[in-house]
């Protein structure tokens, strides 16, 4: 059996960057076991007949002073495109600028009415609403959350909007006010728009989103372990056993794994019952799709919402436009998601095979036109923020740490979470860990008088 004081589990952004800041800390008594042939999590880019695919849209928002730092410096900037948000939503027929709450221009008359309406008269008396339902209303009235917030987070999130606590909303949502909607329902938006945390955005020039987590990889000098699927968390003796039938103890166990997977994988104390909580942590599956297309410029878009229930999917994206190199010379690319229940009876391909059609008519593109096709199914996708999850997840989490096991990350941690946070919550881990072990050899070296 091996040893080591910090063992990682998982190498996608927030795993490799736990690994990465304990190695700048001087510390390298880790291992990083990943269950896959390679590195990157959901952070992954896949190459198929000329054409790069990432795991749907991976984009880099940058609002923090290390994350920048640490773009610059580590990855460096040399492969990065700095990009503008084009993104728009495809409602009643017409496209409209994202965000809709104060881009209503182009929409037909009575919509207008309906939303700068609704605002006017939104209940603002409700001062802790509860479900995301009663926030839309209070913060945008009963138009807007009618004709983008309602059914577009049905979509994304294929559950019930009046159980979707709103704990996840914070900088995901911009707020407005009704001059910002009048101005935007009298006139055309501007084409360059700050608003939004999304306004702005890095991509890599070449090798897909995959470049600057692999470039994260290679900047480790101890090797990290693939194909190691965890199979058993020992609480007690605090022992990681895996698939291939290694083990190995630990002092302390960061977790980036999806939470539901680690508690059902857990070997609990007697007294101990975290594992039950596995159930109620639900989040939704993602079909992602992607095609190839000979044809160029086929939008000049970056993504579209679609809120509209006639629409099986609730967004599609153009990766030629985030970089030409994604595609070859002459054609265009563009990706879908379809969001759905995993315990649920959803008719998966029936919402595939509708997708398919809606987008080849919607623009224009025939069979013939099609020159690549990956279909990419994504079991843990968007957690779903209801009531039980705001009232247990710090209690479930608290109790791991209890036993010395760390879950963090985006599914570590059972959050959404953009790339930023993921190596924020990496760093965050590793020097929350190694403060103990490094006052530690500081006071030793002071008493030694080196």
């Amino acid at each position: 059996m091996n040893a080591s004081t910090i063992v990682i589990i998982g190498a996608g952004p927030t795993g490799l960057s736990a690994a990465y800041h304990c190695e700048q800390a001087g510390f390298f008594d880790y291992q990083l076991f990943e269950k896959d042939a390679t590195t990157g999590g959901l952070c992954r880019s896949l190459y198929q007949d000329g054409f790069t695919f990432d795991y749907t849209g991976h984009l880099l928002h940058i609002n923090d002073a290390y994350f920048a730092q640490f773009i610059t410096q580590v990855i460096g900037l040399d492969n990065f495109h700095q990009i503008n948000r084009r993104s728009f939503i495809y409602s009643h027929g017409v496209y409209t600028h994202y965000p809709f709450q104060v881009n209503l221009h182009g929409l037909p008359q009575d919509v207008i009415i309906e939303c700068i309406e609704g605002f006017i008269n939104r209940p603002t008396y409700r001062s802790n609403p509860r479900s995301f339902y009663q926030w839309a209303v209070r913060m945008f009235g009963i138009g807007i959350a009618k004709h983008f917030f309602f059914p577009y987070q049905r979509k994304i999130f294929a559950y019930d909007i009046k159980k979707l606590s709103t704990s996840w909303t914070g900088r995901f949502v911009p707020s407005t006010s009704l001059k910002q909607m009048l101005k935007g329902a009298l006139q055309a938006p501007d084409p360059i728009s700050s608003l939004g945390y999304n306004s702005q955005f890095l991509y890599p020039a070449k090798g897909g989103i995959s470049f600057w987590v692999n470039k994260l990889a290679e900047a480790l000098h101890k090797p990290i372990h693939i194909n190691h699927e965890v199979t058993e968390v020992d609480m007690a003796q605090k022992t990681v056993t895996f698939a291939n039938g290694n083990r190995i103890s630990y002092s302390h166990l960061i977790s980036t794994m999806p939470l539901d997977v680690l508690l059902y994988k857990l070997k609990e104390p007697a007294r101990v019952h975290i594992k039950r909580a596995t159930n109620h942590l639900l989040c939704n599956a993602v079909v992602n799709f992607n095609l190839g297309i000979q044809r160029e410029n086929i939008s000049d878009k970056h993504w579209i919402y679609f809120p509209e229930k006639a629409f099986a999917f609730y967004r599609i994206g153009f990766p030629h436009n985030f970089a030409p190199s994604a595609v070859p010379a002459g054609c265009s690319s563009l990706y879908g998601e379809i969001a759905y229940l995993p315990h649920r009876s959803t008719p998966v391909k029936k919402l595939l095979d509708a997708s398919l059609y809606q987008v080849k008519r919607l623009l224009n593109v025939n069979d013939a036109d099609i020159a690549t096709n990956l279909i990419i199914t994504i079991p843990h996708a968007y957690v779903i923020y209801n009531h039980w999850r705001d009232k247990n997840i710090n209690k479930i989490l608290a109790a791991l740490a209890d036993y010395n096991i760390y879950s963090v990350g985006r599914y570590g941690a059972w959050k959404y979470a953009s790339m930023q946070e993921a190596l924020l919550d990496g760093k965050a881990i590793a020097q929350q860990l190694l403060q103990p072990q490094l006052k530690k050899e500081q006071d030793a070296r002071i008493l030694s008088g080196s």
